[in-house]
């Protein structure tokens, strides 16, 4: 099954182009949320994220769909050109429900197999609210570039300090960092150890595998 979920950051003037990017392309399910960046200025050149309002958008994409989005999104905003945000594409390994996977494509056959070659990942940390600065320093630290924060509402709050003996806000942050593969397992240790559970951040963070990116300096030119 070849299906993906792509994510587009934008700045907060080009959110309602993006969204009408996805309903163009056919995609259902289109969530779009808000966001900020965490770059500094220094690295704003690499990751094109300042601290300007974001919006996230992102939808389940089949891979012509995505193809196309990408060309539109290329076409319109200019995501292929570090500065304009960036789009990426997660592959997805399966669908509960025939009826779900029917709306979600539209009721197409799907064959083949996601793209394997993961140059880049996806580092999504969640975190206690106000403290995406103190993680984003332990991410920096490691190597990583700019970040998008998102907030968002906690639960299980009880489970979490049972489990790390620390209370945890049920307010919640998430930053989601894009990296190369190869930084990954530093960025996320420098996290865990500076910025994780029993600190004030109580950040818990992981990773998904990135089968295509736009929006981002390759690494000759950083």
């Amino acid at each position: 099954m070849e299906l993906y979920y792509i994510i587009s950051i934008t700045d907060h003037d080009k959110g309602d182009i993006m969204n009408t990017l996805y309903r163009d392309a056919g995609l259902h399910m289109i969530l779009s949320m808000p966001g900020r960046g965490t770059a500094t200025s220094e690295l704003l050149a690499i990751y094109g994220l300042d601290a300007k309002e974001k919006v996230v958008t992102s939808a389940v994409a089949s891979a012509p769909e995505a193809e196309q989005l990408l060309k539109s999104a290329k076409r319109r905003l200019f995501i292929d050109i570090p500065g304009n945000g960036v789009m990426l594409t997660i592959p997805l390994k399966s669908v509960v429900g025939g009826k779900t996977l029917a709306y979600l494509t539209d009721h197409a056959k799907i064959g083949g197999k996601p793209d394997m070659n993961f140059e880049h990942e996806l580092i999504v940390v969640i975190l206690n609210e106000g403290y995406s600065d103190f993680v984003m320093d332990a991410a920096r630290a490691a190597g990583a570039g700019g970040g998008t924060v998102l907030h968002a509402k906690g639960t299980g709050a009880a489970r979490a300090e049972k489990f790390f003996g620390v209370s945890l806000a049920d307010e919640k942050d998430m930053v989601y960092i894009i990296a190369y593969a190869d930084e990954k397992a530093a960025i996320l240790k420098s996290i865990n150890e500076k910025a994780g559970p029993g600190t004030k951040a109580g950040a818990i963070c992981f990773s998904l595998p990135i089968s295509s990116v736009a929006g981002l300096r390759s690494r000759e030119e950083d």
